[in-house]
Order: C-alpha cells, then structure tokens, then sequence
C-alpha cells in the first residue's frame, strides 16, 4: 500500500520520522518500506499556498493508494480539549474574498466570483465523505486561513460568519481541495494545540499535542505495517 504523509513542518511529525528512519528501510526516492507498506513523507511548508503546490506537482506523477495530513491545529469550540487528536471531515477556505467598508468579509462565492456548488465545492464547502462515514476519532468542522486569528474582534466576526466551524487550521482546505480534485482517498487528523483566542502563545499545549498526535500516526500506521 502506497501512503503519503503530509504536514506543513517536520516538528508536528518528527516522532513518526525518527521511527521511520529506524524501523522502516529508507529507499533514494526518500520512501519508506516495510513489507507491502511503502510511505512517503512530504513537508510541504506553512500555508494553503505551499501545501497546494507541493500537492499538485506531486499528484501529477505519484498516486498514493492514501494520502494523510497530520498536524496541530487551533480549537474554536471550548468544548474541545487541548492535546485531543480530531479528524477534520469538512473544511473551508476562510479568507478569500474582500473586506466590506463597513469591515464585513464576503467570501468569492457570496461574490459570485466562483460556484459554491462546482466539484469538488459544496455550498463552498470541501468534505471528506468517506472520513465522515468512518469515524475513527472525533469528527470536526475546519476553516482553513492564510492568517491565524489571535484577536478578540476578529475571532468573533469569523464565528458568526462560519459558526459551523470548530477548529482553525493554515493548510487542511488546501488538501481537501488537491486530493478531491485528483481523487485520492485521504484523511485529515490534527492535534489540538490552543484555543482561538487572543493570542496567549504560553497557553499553547504544543508538546501535548504533537505527542498524542504522533501516537495516533503510529498507530495507524502499524495497523497497515506491524508494530512500527
């Protein structure tokens, strides 16, 4: 089986990386194997910009049997505790579009710039059905920005205008949207590091977070492979 492992930096999946390199035989093309399970790692940097262009020039040649993203990300919803690990099964692009005068954001399809309902969009959402049908973690709701909110007006305009939405990410809606459109079954998992709030960065459960969510990795992985 042919697996891609994706996140926008290696600290949020060095754990899995170090046991890859030691348990795993390391080919020149840089992936993984043991026995029938062949996993290819891709940082693909910060942001829905460098995750969509890693993405495309890869899927161009390379078609994985499964491509999952792993990462932290930042909670809306208090109801959500920090360090949990969260499979995102919809997600958005939050911040395309034009500020208002009045400070109001209209995204592009209030615009009428794109179809809200044009594949693989539906009503401006980007969704992982098959993730939705198998819930093998909790299941959440995404919006995906180019800039982390961290102030208290701010916070608030983007929940009324996406109350849907239950967790902030810089790079999920990027591969939704590059695995939709060349059809490869995916998943999409994040650790929750912080609330969104104004910025507090000593709040953060960083280490927590990228422990469990190497913990879950793992064990997806030795699922497909054996102990790892």
């Amino acid at each position: 089986m042919e697996v891609l492992l994706v996140s926008a930096t290696p600290f949020e999946i060095a754990p899995v990386l170090a046991r890859l390199e030691r348990d795993f035989e390391k080919g020149p093309d840089g992936v993984f194997t043991q026995g029938s399970l062949r996993v290819l790692p891709l940082i693909t940097g910060i942001g829905p910009v460098a995750t969509a262009w890693h993405l495309g020039r890869l899927f161009a040649q390379y078609r994985p049997d499964w491509a999952l993203h792993a990462g932290v990300a930042g909670a809306f919803e208090r109801s959500l505790t920090l360090g949990d690990v969260v499979q995102v099964i919809a997600d958005r692009f939050a911040d395309i579009g034009v500020e208002e005068a009045d400070g109001r954001f209209t995204d592009v399809f209030e615009l009428g710039l794109a179809n809200p309902d044009e594949p693989p969009f539906d009503g401006g959402w980007l969704r992982n059905v098959a993730a939705a049908e198998a819930r093998f973690l909790p299941a959440v709701t995404g919006l995906t920005v180019s800039r982390v909110h961290g102030y208290a007006p701010s916070i608030e305009a983007i929940r009324q205008k996406y109350p849907q939405a239950q967790v902030e990410t810089m790079e999920s809606a990027a591969f939704f949207y590059a695995c939709l459109q060349a059809e490869v079954p995916f998943s999409e998992i994040r650790a929750l590091s912080n609330y969104v709030e104004p910025r507090r960065r000593e709040a953060w459960k960083l280490d927590l977070a990228i422990e469990r969510l190497n913990a879950i990795v793992a064990d997806m992985l030795q699922t497909l492979a054996g102990p790892l």
